[in-house]
C-alpha cells in the first residue's frame, strides 16, 4: 500500500474535466488554488469515443485527448514540485500511446515523470466473437484496480482507456486507505463522491436550476471531494473561486445521468437510495450513509457504430399562414428530389407569435433532416433541391445557413460481456505489466422495489404555476434513453411531489414522451424521484434525433411546465 496523502485518514482529491473541450487553464487553477493529493480528468463521453475512433482512423497513433498533452505541457513542473498525482481517463482509445507520449513531454521538459497506464477495455479486435458485432469502437468500462496498482508502484500519472467515470476518483481513494475488493461500503462511498465531481463545475453550480440563488456564478471553481476512510466525503472546491457547494448542488450533479437505486459498476454497486446529504460549512457538503454491493458479472461495454451519413436544412418562415408555408415547402423538397434518402424527417418550431414587434419574433423554423448509408443521397442532390427552393416556395423564403455536403454520424449502443472476458491490464512506471483479476464476488443486479410514499399533503386549495417555482430538475443521456432527476427540498414538499409527479403525469407534461416507455424510481433521502424515457434521443448523441440531442434542457422543460400547486408550498 502507498500513502498517496500527509494524512492518513483524508485524501483530497480534485477534478479539472469534465469532458473533452472543458476549460483549459482548470488544471494550472487546480494546481495553483490550494492543497491537493491527487488531480483527475474526465474526458470520455459516449460522443467522445466515437470522436476518436474517427481520429485513431485517421492516424493509428492518435485516440487519445489532445488537449490533456497540452496541459501536461504547461502543468507536470508545477505538479510534480506539489506531489500532486494525475489520473485521467484521457488515454481514450489508446492510452499506452498516450503514456509513452507524456515521457517523452517530460524528457523535452527535463523532468523525471513516472507514467503508468491501464489497458484491456478496447475489445475491438475480439468484438466479433463477444456477440458485439462490428463496430468502430468497442470498450468495456473497467473499474478502480488497475489505477490501484499503477499508483501503489509510485506513478505520478496514471492515463486509462474507458473506465467507469468514477474509477478515476475510486482508485486513489482505495490506494491511499489499502481498501479490499469486498470493502462494498467504502467503495460505494467513494463511487459517490466520484460521481460527483467527474463533471467538473456541474457540481459547483454549472447547469444548476436555481442559479439565480448563487451569489457568484461567473466562471465556477472546480470540485474537490475529501474522502474519509469509511467512504464518506466532503464536497468543496477551492476557496475563492466562483461558483458554489450546496446540498442542491451535490443533489443535481447526484441525480445526473442515473437509471435506478442500483448504480452498478464493475467493483461494486452503489445504492443511490443509501445516500444521506448534509450542509457542514460554507461550500462543504458532506455525503455520508453510502451502502454498497457486490458488483454484477458483467461489464458494461460502449460500442459505437457508423450509423451512415446526415445533412440537414432550416427554412425560415416569417408572418402569416406558417403552417401553409411548412406544408409547401415539405411538399416541394420531396417531389423534387432525385432520390429519397432512408430517413427524411421534418421538425416545425413555432416560435413566432402573432403582432409581432421584430422580424425574429414573427418568425418560425422549419427543420428537415435527411440520412441515409449512401452519401450521395444526403449531399448535394439534396443540397442542391434544398437551395432551388429559395426563389421557387413560399413568401419570404429564406434559410438560417446553407446545406453542406452531409456528415458521417455515428450510433450508440450498449453492450455486455462476462468479466472474465476483458483482459483488465495495469503498465506499471518501468514496464511490469500487473494482470488484474475480474471481481469474483458478484451480485445479478435487480431492481430495488419501490420504497413506502410518505403521506399525501393535505391541501386548502392549489394555484396554477411552473413546477420549477419549487422544484430542481437536471437531465440527460444514457445512448438512446434520456434521464430527468427531480427534487424538492422540504419534507412537505416531497409529501405532494411523491405522489404527483409519476409517470402518467410525466407524459402529460412532456408530450413528446406520451409513446415512449417511462420509468420511475423513487429516491426518498434525496426527496428525489427519476425518470428514464426510453428511445427520446433516438440511437444516441450523435445520432441527432431531436435538436437537444443530449436531453440537456428537457428538465428544464419540465419545470416550465404549470401544474397545479398546494397553496401551502408557495
Amino acid at each position: 500500500m502507498t500513502m498517496l496523502a500527509a494524512d492518513p485518514e483524508l485524501i483530497r482529491i480534485g477534478n479539472c474535466s469534465g469532458f473533452y473541450g472543458d476549460r483549459l487553464s482548470a488544471m494550472r487553477e487546480m494546481l495553483e488554488g490550494g492543497q491537493l493529493d491527487v488531480l483527475t480528468g474526465d474526458y470520455l463521453a459516449e460522443l467522445t469515443m466515437l470522436i476518436l475512433g474517427r481520429d485513431r482512423m485517421k492516424d493509428p497513433s492518435l485516440g487519445y485527448a489532445k488537449t490533456f498533452v497540452r496541459q501536461i505541457e504547461d502543468c507536470l513542473g508545477l505538479a510534480l514540485e506539489r506531489n500532486v498525482q494525475i489520473v485521467t481517463n484521457a488515454g481514450g482509445l489508446n492510452p499506452a500511446g498516450l503514456a509513452e507520449k507524456l515521457r517523452k513531454v517530460a524528457a523535452d521538459l527535463g523532468l523525471d515523470a513516472k507514467v503508468a497506464h491501464v489497458e484491456g477495455d478496447d475489445l475491438l479486435s475480439r468484438a466479433g466473437e463477444l456477440g458485439l458485432g462490428s463496430p468502430l469502437t468497442a470498450n468495456a468500462y473497467l473499474g478502480a484496480w488497475g489505477i490501484v496498482e499503477c499508483l501503489n508502484a509510485g506513478a505520478d500519472i496514471v492515463v486509462t482507456g474507458r473506465v467507469t467515470d468514477a474509477s478515476v476518483i475510486v482508485g486513489p481513494a482505495a490506494a491511499h486507505f489499502g481498501w479490499g475488493r469486498t470493502d462494498y461500503d467504502q467503495l460505494a462511498g467513494a463511487v459517490v463522491a466520484g460521481h460527483v465531481i467527474e463533471c467538473s463545475t456541474q457540481a459547483t453550480g454549472g447547469n444548476f436550476a436555481f442559479f439565480t440563488e448563487l451569489a457568484d456564478l461567473g466562471r465556477p471553481g472546480f470540485p474537490i471531494a475529501e474522502v474519509r476512510r469509511d467512504g464518506s466525503s466532503v464536497i468543496t472546491k477551492h476557496q475563492g473561486t466562483g461558483g458554489a457547494v450546496t446540498v442542491d448542488t451535490v443533489a443535481a450533479q447526484l441525480m445526473y445521468e442515473i437509471q435506478g437505486a442500483r448504480y452498478a459498476g464493475p467493483d461494486v454497486t452503489t445504492r443511490l437510495d443509501s445516500i444521506e446529504l448534509s450542509h457542514e460549512g460554507p461550500d462543504r457538503v458532506l455525503i455520508s450513509g453510502v451502502t454498497g454491493e457486490a458488483p454484477p458479472p458483467q461489464l458494461k461495454v460502449s460500442l459505437n457504430t457508423l450509423g451512415g451519413f446526415r445533412n440537414e436544412m432550416e427554412f425560415v418562415l416569417t408572418g402569416l399562414d406558417i403552417e401553409a408555408k411548412a406544408e409547401l415547402a415539405q411538399r416541394q423538397l420531396e417531389s423534387w428530389l432525385p432520390v429519397r434518402p432512408a430517413e427524411l424527417t421534418w421538425t416545425l418550431a413555432r416560435l413566432d407569435r402573432p403582432d409581432a414587434e421584430t422580424e425574429e419574433q414573427a418568425s418560425a423554423l422549419l427543420r428537415c433532416v435527411v440520412r441515409d448509408p449512401d452519401p450521395n443521397k444526403v449531399g448535394r442532390s439534396f443540397s442542391n433541391v434544398a437551395v432551388e427552393l429559395a426563389l421557387a416556395s413560399y413568401p419570404g423564403t429564406t434559410f438560417t445557413s446553407l446545406p453542406g455536403n452531409g456528415s458521417p454520424y455515428g450510433v450508440y449502443t450498449p453492450g455486455f460481456v462476462d468479466a472474465a472476458e476483458v483482459p483488465h491490464a495495469a503498465v506499471l512506471p518501468q514496464g511490469a505489466r500487473v494482470d488484474i483479476a475480474p471481481a469474483s464476488d458478484t451480485l445479478e443486479l435487480a431492481e430495488v422495489a419501490e420504497p413506502e410514499l410518505p403521506e399525501p399533503l393535505s391541501t386548502n386549495g392549489t394555484r396554477r404555476a411552473p413546477l420549477g417555482t419549487i422544484a430542481l430538475a437536471r437531465s440527460g443521456d444514457k445512448g438512446g434513453n434520456a434521464n430527468i432527476g427531480v427534487w424538492v427540498r422540504t419534507d412537505e414538499q416531497w409529501r405532494w411531489l411523491a405522489h404527483t409527479l409519476t409517470v402518467a403525469r410525466i407524459k402529460e407534461l412532456l408530450p413528446e414522451a406520451a409513446p415512449l416507455t417511462v420509468t420511475r424510481h423513487v429516491l426518498p433521502n434525496l426527496r428525489a424521484v427519476n425518470f428514464i424515457i426510453e428511445g427520446l434521443l433516438g440511437q444516441g448523441v450523435a445520432y441527432q434525433a431531436r435538436f437537444d440531442p443530449q436531453a440537456k434542457g428537457v428538465g428544464e422543460w419540465l419545470r416550465s411546465r404549470h401544474v397545479d400547486i398546494p397553496l401551502e408550498l408557495l
